[in-house]
């Protein structure tokens, strides 16, 4: 009997990746799928905390992708791993602080590992020709497959009829005449393909699945390492840069501001690790402190915060100011007023 091959796809919870594993999957091959979790994964988190939005369905798309293909998928967590990527990428920035090519060499290097541990014979990722300008050019899908390691057992089979055929393809694993030649930026083939396959709901395409392309959250990671001295940050850093408004009135110190219910709820788990200030005398945000901060600092911090509550056009309102170790105090401050508020602040 013919032996069946085994490939790991590249789940991000896109479209590409769903229909790249699908096509695969129709020739026989046995698939399973690879998510690496990054800590900047847009993937979720936002969606989970906020109550905006709270009667739409929840869902982990890279987890929905592997239930209509009907696969496993294996979930890695790469947070430490992945911080040289974003520290010192090889091939640089995109537009953002997203190291694009870097970050696909690396997630295809341990999908190689992984083939190899678990005896698996090739990838599959849903990269398109053209579609992303740093890491989906023509020019430098040879190089994520070379410096990878993958080399030819990276298969691509949403462009592979305009690329070099693989050793999957050489060998018969698979035929490359029912693989795909697409190139450039338009999704109407992709949403085509899906129709075909019966796939009525996925993933809609909206700039890529990592906060690194994100100009807003970008500028905010940047700020920390500024403040910070040092491209360095934990698990906790990045997931508070998701959540607030973040202002920055000094050097020395940031304010990160609830915008709604969901958000204040998240912020008071961290009440513990930063001084908080909560409103008394009205409704409003919770709000953190991060940095080394005076009473005078901590003063303007809280009419900073008053300004973003319902008190906002009161003389004055009553805030209460907590320590991480759990001790607190009353102040009493004017909130601040549009025009005290440069644009520079926000972050």
């Amino acid at each position: 009997m013919t032996q069946q091959r085994k490939a790991v796809a590249l789940i991000s919870g896109g479209l590409d990746s769903l229909l790249a594993a699908k096509i695969v999957q129709e020739q026989g091959i046995h698939v399973a799928g690879i998510n690496f979790f990054t800590g900047f994964c847009v993937e979720g988190h936002t969606h989970a905390i906020r109550k905006r939005g709270q009667d739409k369905p929840k869902r982990n798309n890279a987890l929905w992708v592997a239930e209509q293909l009907g696969i496993k998928l294996h979930i890695i967590d790469i947070i430490d791993e992945y911080k040289q990527v974003v520290f010192n990428p090889r091939y640089g920035y995109g537009a953002n602080l997203n190291p694009c090519l870097d970050c696909k060499i690396f997630m295809v290097r341990e999908a190689h590992l992984w083939c190899q541990r678990n005896n698996f014979d090739f990838i599959i990722t849903g990269e398109v020709v053209g579609q992303r300008p740093m890491s989906q050019r023509k020019d430098t899908m040879p190089v994520i497959s070379r410096r990878s390691g993958a080399d030819d057992l990276l298969l691509r089979p949403l462009s592979a009829r305009n690329l070099p055929p693989t050793l999957p393809e050489r060998l018969g694993w698979v035929d490359r005449e029912k693989l795909l030649g697409l190139s450039g930026r338009s999704r109407k083939p992709q949403i085509a393909l899906a129709k075909r396959f019966g796939f009525e709901e996925y993933a809609q395409p909206a700039g890529g699945c990592c906060f690194l392309t994100d100009a807003q959250y970008s500028a905010k990671l940047a700020d920390l390492w500024q403040a910070r001295g040092s491209k360095q940050y934990e698990l906790d850093d990045i997931m508070l840069l998701k959540v607030g408004r973040h202002l920055r009135p000094k050097p020395n110190f940031k304010v990160i501001i609830a915008r709604e219910e969901g958000e204040s709820n998240f912020l008071r788990g961290y009440r513990k690790h930063y001084l908080s200030i909560d409103s008394l005398s009205c409704p409003g945000p919770v709000a953190l402190i991060d940095g080394n901060v005076n009473n005078q600092d901590i003063e303007l911090a809280a009419s900073l915060v008053a300004r973003y509550g319902k008190g906002r056009d009161a003389t004055e309102v009553e805030m209460e100011v907590r320590t991480p170790a759990g001790t607190g105090y009353l102040l009493t401050v004017r909130p601040l007023t549009p025009e005290e508020i440069p644009e520079q602040w926000l972050l």
